[in-house]
């Protein structure tokens, strides 16, 4: 039925534990998965009474975050290989997540996005959203949401 699942990854406790139910699932279904990090863009910095200036220069923002990148969707690709499924890995700096997640699922010609539900709840849940409601709400792809 799937058989290119989009596994978006930040790195995180409950993103480690999607994907090792991510790669159960694709062995199960036969499909081969694409884990991607969408990389935070370089902040705009904000100057006035009391403002921190940041030493940091976007170049030097997004070659950190590159490695990031690479060192949280190796180890997603070590579990996936270690499962015996075939993945491949995507990466792009986007500012608003779920549009990255969205773009790379429509861009790598995934067929279902497999992510988890981080599960805010009360107002902040409410006026903050989550990113896997954003892409729930716009996606076109059907979306598994793990808990």
């Amino acid at each position: 039925m799937f058989k290119n699942i989009l596994v978006p990854t930040d790195g995180s406790e409950l993103s480690s534990a999607t994907v090792t139910r991510a790669v159960s699932f694709a062995r199960e279904a036969g499909a081969r998965i694409t884990f991607f990090y969408a990389q935070p863009d370089f902040p705009m910095p904000i100057y006035g009474e009391g403002a921190l200036i940041d030493p940091t220069t976007p170049e030097q923002f997004a070659k950190a975050a590159a490695a990031e990148a690479a060192t949280i969707l190796e180890k997603a690709q070590a579990e996936a290989t270690a499962g015996g499924v075939e993945s491949v890995t995507d990466t792009a700096v986007s500012e608003i997540p779920y549009e990255g997640i969205i773009q790379a699922a429509e861009r790598d010609g995934c067929d279902l996005i497999f992510m988890a539900s981080h599960g805010r709840r009360g107002l902040k849940g409410f006026l903050l959203g989550s990113e896997t409601q954003k892409v729930l709400t716009h996606s076109k792809i059907p979306v598994l949401v793990y808990r």
